[in-house]
């Protein structure tokens, strides 16, 4: 159930070039949140800029905490990278529909591109069986020991080369030639459509997170819509990624828009 909360900021750090990690005291969203749902986080008041949606990286649910990983790409998230440790902020959540879990299935494929990584930790936390984790970036690489430590077996691209291997996700995956049974991937657009496509080709089914702008969250303003196929024929129909998703059968997606 999604409600208003004012946590208190227990950690903030820069993990990497304007990529940080934010720990929030919040027992409520802790306790119930699923792998792959997110939160509304507000800015301060006075700034009158919308909330960012910010997808949930990590529970503790024994001890109350939600971690939160995010990249400063505009006003509202260098506003966030300024809040200092013991300040409160203004969350919404837990929201959307996350990642569906079949503890039946024995190898699982992760696939993440830049600050779509986050919200495999959690997943990762969940699964059961081998976990390969294939992951994409610009240039440095996050959250790898984090996935590590969670039984995952990390590969990873970046595009320069400069770390790992020498181009995208899915060239790597071809590289290392492994496959499994289910795919799991967030990042943007243009890799879960290759990843859609991937999977398609090798047969396995896959989940994937979209990465739409959001205004409002829950549903209302209509803004994060995306193409969806209604049946085998050629009919499709928007769905809301805020409350429909993000998460997806990409078999279901629209992707040539």
């Amino acid at each position: 159930m999604k409600k208003v909360y004012y946590p208190t900021i227990i950690n903030q750090e820069e993990i990497a070039e304007n990529i940080f990690r934010m720990e929030l005291e919040l027992d409520e969203i802790a306790k119930v949140a699923l792998p792959g749902q997110f939160i509304n986080l507000y800015c301060k008041e006075g700034e009158n800029l919308l909330p960012r949606p910010i997808s949930i990286c990590e529970v503790n649910k024994e001890k109350g905490i939600v971690t939160l990983v995010y990249a400063v790409v505009g006003k509202g998230t260098n506003s966030f990278s300024l809040l200092k440790k013991g300040e409160n902020v203004k969350v919404l959540g837990p929201l959307g529909n996350g990642f569906q879990i079949d503890k039946s299935i024995e190898k699982h494929i992760l696939i993440g591109g830049g600050i779509g990584v986050p919200p495999l930790i959690e997943l990762a936390k969940h699964l059961t069986g081998e976990i390969y984790a294939f992951l994409g970036f610009a240039e440095s690489p996050i959250l790898v020991k984090e996935l590590e430590n969670y039984g995952a077996k990390v590969f990873v691209a970046t595009d320069k080369g400069r770390e790992g291997f020498k181009g995208n996700v899915i060239d790597l995956i071809k590289n290392e030639n492994i496959s499994g049974d289910m795919i799991y991937s967030c990042g943007p657009k243009p890799m879960l459509k290759a990843v859609s496509i991937w999977a398609e080709e090798m047969g396995i089914k896959a989940q994937v997170s979209m990465e739409e702008r959001m205004a409002c969250g829950i549903g209302v303003c209509v803004g994060c819509t995306c193409k969806h196929k209604k049946n085998e024929e050629e009919d499709w129909e928007n769905k809301k990624v805020c409350t429909d998703g993000p998460v997806f059968w990409s078999e279901e997606v629209v992707w040539n828009e």
